[in-house]
């Protein structure tokens, strides 16, 4: 599929059949997230599979937010193990695993499978419940399935701001 028409018609699935992704779109996702780039080429992305019956229980037990997906990825990051701008205010940890979320979920649309941004949940509640060590931080959790019949972008998804109205040139 052409970027254009990934980046198109990609949208958030909140109604999935229950099939299972298969092994060979998972490994094509998973690797998307590893070849994002980083600063400073830190890698300091943390992606959890949740695939187990126990494990996405725990996911529900976060969010009502799976809507039925058979799995879930949770996107953390390594907070020592970050690059600190100039200035000292901010650090590359939120945007770099931000990053690699995009683009697993643009590698998702373009391997066939739908999925849809998570952030509606406790991050703290999240390490704790799957025990991840003190110094990784969750940043999102992103479902990834197959659309369940009548599921699709909301009315509103093509809607999008003239660029004049989003983009200025200084």
């Amino acid at each position: 599929m052409e970027f254009r028409e990934v980046a198109k018609s990609r949208y958030s699935c909140k109604k999935y059949d229950g099939r299972q992704i298969s092994e060979e779109q998972l490994e094509a996702i998973l690797e998307a997230g590893r070849l994002a780039p980083t600063a400073k080429n830190l890698q300091e992305q943390r992606i959890y599979v949740v695939q187990s019956e126990e494990g996405l229980a725990k996911i529900d037990s976060l969010t009502p937010c799976r809507y039925g997906a058979k799995t879930v990825l949770m996107v953390a990051f390594d907070k020592n193990n970050v690059f600190t701008y100039p200035g000292e205010k901010r650090d590359s940890g939120v945007e770099d695993a931000t990053i690699v979320a995009t683009h697993l979920l643009l590698a998702a649309k373009d391997a066939g499978v739908e999925s849809c941004w998570i952030n509606f949940f406790d991050p703290d509640k999240a390490r704790e419940i799957f025990g991840l060590p003190e110094n990784e931080e969750v940043l999102m959790l992103l479902d990834l399935g197959f659309a369940a019949e009548g599921a699709g972008p909301l009315a509103n998804h093509s809607s999008r701001k003239p660029l004049e109205e989003t983009v200025k040139r200084i």
